[in-house]
């Protein structure tokens, strides 16, 4: 099990108002990327302090670039094809970064690494350090057996001396889930959390980026642990258990749950959907602990077979686990 530390986070930052911040970044949402040094000081000259500078760099970057999901794909694809070549993977490489400058700077669209360019140059001529990380990342439709090859980037910023994480990508929005084309959605979540929470779906290249001095997760810890949603985000401060997206249990056995929260949330507002394959049933647990900002779900399945369980917060899909559970013998 990781164990969580508290570290750099949105936190220590309780006493700072971004609304200035978001405002600038709002007020500036239609300025161009042709001239990058005037951006970044329309962006931060107004504001004192380098996490609100950072913030109204983050924010704009977060509501004016469109993730190009087709763009993304046709990437993932010749990296996966070329992985073994190292000549034909460089030459792609080189033709990407071009198509993918010029995609950003004319249409303001781009995929990850875009993001996270861009959010690294205006906080660096707004003298502010920041960094690209790049590593690994999953969400809910992620194929784990393929992921062999880098698949994502963020950003590590340092702010008062201390470096914190940030995924202005994932931060920007969703896709549509009929036309699966982009939306804007600003995800707040995404903005300087735990790392410990961030390691959950996010793995560096570089494990100095992962900010967590004891109890690091592994790489396989990583691709072993449950799925995560966007909403996780905005629910949770930390996460515990379980550990496992896949789990082998016995009947009656108790399974706990357990997060902190980043708000007070009513023990009502808890709720699991256990998917059979032939029955979903969503469920409010009986056995509901919260204790300040610490919540423990304490659940036993009566029947045998394999189930698909999702946890709820409120409307919120947080998390999503199976459970294989067999009879006692």
């Amino acid at each position: 099990m990781v164990a969580f530390q508290c570290h750099a986070q949105v936190a220590d930052f309780d006493s700072i108002n971004f609304n200035k911040a978001d405002r600038i970044a709002l007020e500036c949402k239609h300025d161009q990327l042709n001239n990058l040094p005037a951006l970044a000081h329309q962006l931060t000259s107004g504001l004192t302090t380098d996490v609100e500078r950072f913030r109204a760099i983050y924010k704009w970057v977060c509501i004016t670039i469109a993730n190009d999901y087709p763009l993304y794909e046709k990437n993932m694809r010749k990296r996966q094809r070329f992985k073994n070549d190292s000549l034909k993977l460089n030459a792609w490489n080189e033709q990407f970064r071009k198509l993918s400058f010029k995609t950003l700077l004319k249409k303001h669209r781009t995929i990850c690494t875009g993001y996270a360019y861009l959010v690294k140059e205006l906080s660096n001529l707004a003298d502010i350090e920041c960094e690209v990380v790049q590593g690994y990342a999953r969400t809910s439709t992620t194929n784990i057996a393929t992921l062999d090859v880098p698949n994502h980037s963020w950003n590590a910023v340092k702010l008062n001396g201390k470096w914190y994480l940030c995924d202005p990508t994932w931060a920007s929005g969703t896709p549509n889930a009929t036309t699966h084309l982009f939306e804007f959605n600003y995800n707040d979540g995404f903005f300087l959390p735990k790392p410990e929470l961030f390691a959950i779906n996010h793995f560096p290249i570089d494990k100095k980026w992962l900010l967590i001095e004891n109890d690091a997760p592994t790489f396989e810890s990583f691709l072993e642990a449950p799925v995560f949603y966007g909403k996780t985000y905005t629910n949770l401060s930390t996460y515990s258990e379980p550990t496992k997206l896949h789990n082998t249990i016995q009947k009656h056995d108790m399974v706990t749950f357990k997060c902190e929260l980043l708000k007070p949330v009513a023990s009502e507002a808890i709720s699991l959907l256990i998917d059979s394959g032939n029955r979903s049933e969503k469920i409010h647990p009986k056995d509901i602990s919260i204790k300040d900002s610490s919540l423990s779900i304490n659940y036993a399945f009566e029947s045998s077979g394999l189930y698909d369980v999702h946890l709820y917060i409120g409307t919120d899909l947080v998390s999503s686990y199976t459970f294989r559970v067999k009879n006692k013998l």
